[in-house]
């Protein structure tokens, strides 16, 4: 007997309403309507105007700040539970709270693990994600995690620019193994970029470990939040005698003054992928920034759950 596939419903949260589109277009299925409505002090209230009674729903929805973004996601899980949705992925492109993914010091939350139970909590059956800030964040979840590489969208822009020298870097130590899986593409060296930090968000020094004399950089990272490690790497290793440096980067968090930081930076350019949609008010503000689209990655990711197909086929480079 022929395998059974349960209906698709698509449904866009508000902070991701554009990356969604593109997903519905890719899959071949409009977007779901929903309705969130806002009392006068700011709570939030979504409703499905459809039926999802025993669909498969995927909500998309970042949760990047502000923090509505998540509680928004959270009602609409818990909305589409309530009215009786076969199966409910939570599809979340870049997942806050990730850098809180241990205790660094005495006193501090463990804010990723705290987000995968309200997930959880809420009743989502699945989550699906990019590029998590560390890939052991996939155990805090008691719900399955499809864990999408954002090398896939990555690697061919890097090929399709033909470095004539091309030398991968980390910005900071925890980034290295990211930083070497990378370069395996390439068959290409990796140089690490040292950092202390005096606090979060304000670096006190930094260093360079390996040769960059020559070189064509790629500096490759997850999450850009302020550019300000970014930045300092990037004008280090033009000081240590690169050709150019540019920076790879998943999430464009950019908050602060990161617009102007890249803009003023010694960057050729800042390759980040359209997870967390760009500021519409800030954005001119910066050319550097090249964006590419999840949509068709995520978009056959959809599918393959649906229609129990394998989720690490969709990362053959």
């Amino acid at each position: 007997m022929p395998l059974q596939f349960n209906t698709v419903k698509l449904f866009a949260g508000s902070g991701s309403l554009e990356l969604a589109d593109k997903i519905s277009k890719s899959y071949g299925k409009p977007l779901g309507d929903v309705t969130v409505s806002e009392f006068s002090d700011g709570e939030i209230q979504p409703f499905y105007n459809e039926s999802v009674r025993g669909s498969d729903v995927f909500i998309v929805q970042s949760t990047n700040q502000p923090n509505d973004n998540l509680i928004e996601l959270l009602l609409m899980i818990d909305a589409a539970k309530r009215a009786s949705a076969h199966y409910i992925t939570a599809v979340v492109p870049y997942f806050g709270y990730a850098r809180q993914d241990r205790k660094d010091k005495p006193r501090v939350a463990i804010g990723a693990k705290l987000m995968a139970n309200l997930v959880t909590a809420a009743g989502a059956h699945r989550i699906m994600t990019m590029d998590l800030h560390a890939a052991q964040i996939q155990g805090f979840f008691d719900i399955p995690v499809d864990h999408l590489d954002g090398a896939i969208i990555f690697v061919p822009y890097i090929k399709s620019l033909d470095l004539p020298n091309l030398t991968i870097a980390s910005p900071d130590m925890g980034g290295s193994y990211r930083a070497r899986t990378f370069a395996k593409y390439f068959n290409a060296e990796v140089i690490i970029c040292d950092k202390r930090r005096k606090r979060a968000n304000e670096i006190e020094s930094m260093s360079i470990i390996g040769d960059v004399t020559g070189q064509d950089v790629v500096l490759i990272d997850d999450i850009c939040d302020t550019a300000g490690t970014l930045s300092k790497a990037a004008a280090l290793i033009m000081e240590n005698g690169a050709n150019s440096v540019r920076a790879v980067c998943t999430h464009a968090v950019l908050s602060g003054k990161a617009y102007e930081t890249i803009e003023n930076s010694v960057l050729t350019e800042m390759i980040v992928s359209d997870t967390i949609q760009l500021h519409p008010e800030k954005k001119h503000l910066c050319s550097k920034i090249k964006v590419l689209s999840t949509d068709k990655l995520f978009a056959g990711a959809i599918r393959n759950v649906n229609e129990h197909g394998s989720i690490s086929g969709l990362f053959d480079i």
